[in-house]
């Protein structure tokens, strides 16, 4: 059953529809409409983030297809993504100007 939503093609990670239990399957459709599954490796809060790819530290986090954070521990497949192992980093939009 569909539990999740993934937004752009580019991102790493999934959205949780509802709220996912340790161990339980994840499923969601891929942009191509193909189902994709995995094993959820933490509780998961509904609208919270999943990780569906290996996420390495100091790598992005992508969602929408852009980068929303970074990692600041190693994110497995099928791990919760929030502010306990990512951190957010602001450009200095002044300097770019």
């Amino acid at each position: 059953m569909i539990n999740s939503v993934i937004i752009n093609d580019k991102d790493n990670v999934i959205v949780a529809i509802e709220p996912i239990k340790k161990d339980e399957v994840v499923e969601y459709k891929d942009l191509d409409g193909e189902i994709k599954s995995l094993k959820a490796l933490d509780d998961i809060k509904i609208y919270h983030k999943i990780a569906i790819k290996n996420i390495e530290i100091e790598q992005p986090v992508i969602k929408y297809g852009e980068h929303i954070g970074f990692a600041i521990k190693e994110i497995k497949i099928g791990e919760h993504v929030h502010d306990h192992n990512t951190e957010g980093r602001r450009e200095d939009l002044e300097a770019i100007e």
